[in-house]
Parts: structure tokens; sequence; C-alpha cells
């Protein structure tokens, strides 16, 4: 296979060496990344994988409940599925700049299928055992380590990078669609046939992405540098964050709402459980009314055309002042209402700063770049989980989902305050008609550095 890069007689390909910018002119409406063919068909595919995936993940859960009768069994599988990205993710970028990512892909995608058909054939089969889920979850989570930062960092090598967030929004979209479908089909083929056919489904699902990858054209592909093999990458990597205010603070601020922000499937249950004393089809009804918040949120997204730090402050503050509000929530539907701005909010945070970061990194240094913003924003939740839920269960979930609510609140205020001062901003408030009332401006210059400056 080729290596991904355009041919000769292709058209000049988009080498996009300065991709500093985040205000790109673009045109062409919500769905404007799919007239891209390559895009079109990466879609394509994905919405098929997406939605075996979330098959596989309730038949996964259910199949270990089943087993052991262990919540707790569960907890452990999902723990293993995460980890590897939290151990060894930053590994994983490295590769993915030192390979072509169509290729890498191709491995991966392989590779998340056999594991879904090996369940399949051992659930089918009535040999499965709680071990069987445990390896299969930890293998899934190896191979994610590597299939994150290439699949995120191959959208702008399809697109290019004026419509880079409207593709990063259309995934989002995609991968909410699907979060919508599968568990659904999910419940049927567990109640109808068992996990084994999900599993089944779920493997078989990973052609379409396969077969999307193979189709691809690499002379419309942009083209960027690969980076070489050598010594001190992964510092190359992370010195890079750490001297560039526009990424390392986004990543600090995505890690702060992952860890203490997300962690939904903890206080959903205990709302419905001991708040509101509701059964399992409200559980199914505020996660179906979140996804659709979340779904709603990436099409908006995927209207806009820039990737702004303010809108990303402005997101996570609004996500941290949602979640108070819905703590304090009176009434089940008043809880539920709020959780769909909520989605939108946690899905805007999520698609800005996503774009915002890959548009801001050194197109070399990409992979490593998004694997890090995938370690702190997949990894947080495994490490802020059992926190929160001691929290949840010692002092009720209202104070639970509170203390998630003001950690991101202040995490957004601390955050902007930050960046602004990196960049030499104040904050400026305006009560009148007409004008934006609270904005971030240039600071105006001291009557001393005025003097300075005319001296020089």
């Amino acid at each position: 296979m080729s290596s991904g890069h355009g041919a000769d007689s292709a058209p000049a390909p988009n080498r996009h060496d300065d991709t500093r910018t985040t205000s790109l002119t673009v045109k062409g409406g919500m769905f404007r990344s799919l007239r891209v063919r390559n895009y079109r068909l990466f879609a394509t595919g994905q919405v098929v994988s997406n939605t075996g995936t979330w098959m596989q993940r309730i038949a996964q859960d259910w199949l270990v409940l089943s087993l052991t009768g262990s919540s707790a069994a569960v907890g452990i599988t999902t723990a293993l599925q995460f980890l590897p990205m939290l151990l060894l993710g930053l590994y994983g970028g490295v590769i993915a700049d030192r390979y072509p990512k169509r290729r890498l892909l191709l491995f991966t995608q392989a590779a998340m299928g056999v594991t879904g058909l090996a369940l399949a054939v051992l659930t089918l089969s009535g040999h499965v055992q709680v071990w069987h889920v445990y390896l299969t979850a930890l293998a899934l989570g190896v191979v994610t380590v590597l299939d994150n930062p290439a699949r995120q960092a191959f959208v702008v090598e399809m697109v290019g990078p004026a419509d880079l967030r409207n593709a990063v929004s259309l995934n989002s979209a995609n991968f909410q669609s699907a979060r919508l479908v599968g568990p659904a089909v999910a419940g049927v083929l567990i109640s109808a046939l068992g996990s084994g056919w999900a599993f089944l489904l779920n493997g078989l699902s990973f052609l379409a992405p396969i077969a999307a990858l193979l189709l691809m054209r690499n002379g419309e592909l942009h083209k960027v540098d690969r980076a070489p093999r050598g010594k001190g990458q992964l510092r190359e990597g992370l010195q890079h964050v750490a001297g560039r205010p526009e990424l390392i603070w986004p990543i600090v601020l995505v890690g702060f709402i992952g860890t203490f922000g997300f962690n939904f499937p903890i206080w959903l249950t205990a709302f419905v459980n001991d708040v509101f004393h509701a059964d399992a089809s409200a559980y199914g009804l505020l996660n179906t009314v979140m996804a659709a918040g979340s779904l709603a949120g990436a099409l908006l997204a995927a209207r806009r055309g820039t990737s702004r730090l303010r809108l990303l402050i402005g997101a996570a503050a609004a996500f941290g002042l949602l979640e108070v509000m819905a703590a304090l929530a009176p009434s089940f539907w008043v809880f539920a209402a709020l959780l769909v701005p909520i989605g939108m909010c946690g899905l805007t945070i999520n698609v800005t700063a996503n774009s915002g970061i890959q548009l801001a990194s050194d197109p070399a240094l990409r992979g490593r770049v998004m694997s890090l913003f995938m370690m702190v924003f997949m990894g947080g939740a495994p490490l802020g989980a059992p926190l929160v839920g001691w929290v949840t269960d010692v002092y009720g979930p209202r104070v639970g989902f509170l203390a998630g609510g003001v950690v991101s609140l202040l995490a957004a205020a601390g955050i902007g305050l930050a960046l602004a001062r990196a960049g030499d901003l104040r904050l400026k408030v305006d009560l009148r008609r007409g004008h934006r009332h609270v904005a971030f401006v240039a600071r105006e210059p001291s009557a001393r550095q005025e003097a300075v400056t005319t001296a020089a």
C-alpha cells in the first residue's frame, strides 16, 4: 500500500505548514466536509463501526454482570479498557507521527474487529468466562492507544485545515448518532438472541471503515511530513505543548472537566435511584436526552467556521453552571431538560478543543499532541470516578453533581484568566445597548510603556 502521500500527477497537495491560525475562511454550510470524497468514505465507515461499538459496550457490560452478578466486575472491565490510554497514550502519538496514518488505521480497525469476533465466538459457543472479557477489553484498550491519535490527526489530512473544525464536528455528530441507535439495537438483540450476536455484528461492522480506507485516493490527501525515527521524540512533543499557552491551557481545561465534570454514569444512576426513585427506563431516557443534546451541539459546531479559545472558555463555564443548576433541580423533568444544554456544551468543549489544538500544533508533532489530549480527556475519568463516586455515596447525588459543576466552573474561570494574561488581554464589561456586554480586549499600554516605546 502507498504511504498516503500525493502522487506527482495529482494537484499540488496542501501542506498547511502554518496551522497556527484558527480563523480560516470557510464556506459551504454544515456538511461541507462531506464534499471531500475521502472524508465522505471515512464518515460512512465510521457510522457503521460506531454503531457496532456502542452495541458491544452495552452487550459487554450486560455479559459481565450476567457472569458475575457484580457491578465491581463491570467497573474492572471499563478500567481495563481505558488504562492503556492512561499509561501508554503518549507512545501511541509518537508512532502515529512516524508512520502513514492511513496504514496504521487499517491495522487498528482490523484488530478491533478481531476482538469483537473473538468475543462473539466464545460467547456463542458457550465457553465465555469473565477473564475472556477482561482480556478482550484490555486488548481493545491497547489498540485504542494507537488508533485514537492516528484517527484524530488523519482528519486534517483528508479535509485540510480550513474544514478541520467542520469535520471534527461531524465526527462527533456521527458518534452521537450511533450512541442513539447502537444501545437500542443491542437491547433488542440481547433480549431476543443473546450478547454473542451483538459482538458478532460489532466485529463485522469494522469491514466498513476498512473498505473506506482502501477506497481512498492517496493523491487527494493533504501532505504532512512524517517524523523520522529518533530519540527524545516523546519529550519533544511534551516540550512543544508546554511552551505554547494555546496548547497547554486547553488541554489542562479538558483534563479538569474530563476528570471531574463528565462522570455522568455515576450521577445519572444515583439521581434515578436515590433522588427521583425511578426505574431503568428513566435512566435510559436520561441517557437518550443527553445524547440528543450532544448531537445537537455537534451539528451546531459544524456550522461554525472558527475554533476560538473564548468559545472554549465560555462553553466550559456554561457547562459548569448548568451542572450546578441540574444538581439543584427540583423535579425529574427539570433535571432531564437541563441535560440537553449540558450535552450541547460538553460537545462544544470537545470539538473546540480538539480542532483548535490540532490547528495550533506543528503538523510533524500533531500525533503526539493529540495523544496527550486524548490521554487527558479519556484517562482522567478512571482517576476522577472513584473520588466522585465516594463524594456521591457519602454526601448524596446532589452534592456529588454540584462538586463536579463547581470544579468545572472554577477551571474555566482560572484558565480563562491564565489565557488572558498570556495574551495580554483584560476583561471589559460594557452594559450599553448594542455593545458586547462582556469581552476580552487588548490592554492599553501604560504611560511608562508608551514612554519606553517612544524612546526606543
